[in-house]
Formats: structure tokens, C-alpha cells, sequence
């Protein structure tokens, strides 16, 4: 008797096996999510603590500056 991942497992691998339109669309879900994280990481979420930052020890304060800093209440 096969253990219960095994049989989840069993069951995803045959179901993706008989896939036809469903492959195109996982090839779409992939492009998409490389495109959504690769790319537009690169543009538009540029690396703050490298830029504003000479060494280790000053971005390591500043983020312990931000972490540690009371909150403000929404007025």
C-alpha cells in the first residue's frame, strides 16, 4: 500500500501527463512570473541600501534605525 504523498504525488504527476491546452497555460503562468519578478525587479525596485550606503556597518545601522523607531499613530 503506497503512503499517502506518494499517492498525491501519483496523482498530480498522471493528471499534468494527460494535460494538453493545460500546458500552455503553466507556460504562461511561468513566463509571466518571470517577467513579474526578473524584470521588474530590475527597474523598478532598485537596491536602497547599496545606493544610499558606502558600507556594511551603515546599512546594518540604518535598518536597525528603522526597525527600532516607534511607530506613528494615523491621525
Amino acid at each position: 500500500m503506497a503512503g499517502p504523498f506518494t499517492s498525491v504525488y501519483t496523482f498530480y504527476r498522471n493528471g499534468f501527463k494527460a494535460m494538453t491546452v493545460g500546458r500552455t497555460l503553466w507556460k504562461i503562468i511561468l513566463i509571466k512570473l518571470i517577467i513579474m519578478f526578473a524584470v521588474l525587479k530590475l527597474f523598478f525596485f532598485p537596491n536602497y541600501l547599496k545606493t544610499n550606503f558606502q558600507t556594511d556597518e551603515q546599512r546594518a545601522d540604518h535598518v536597525l534605525e528603522q526597525l527600532s523607531r516607534p511607530a506613528v499613530p494615523n491621525r
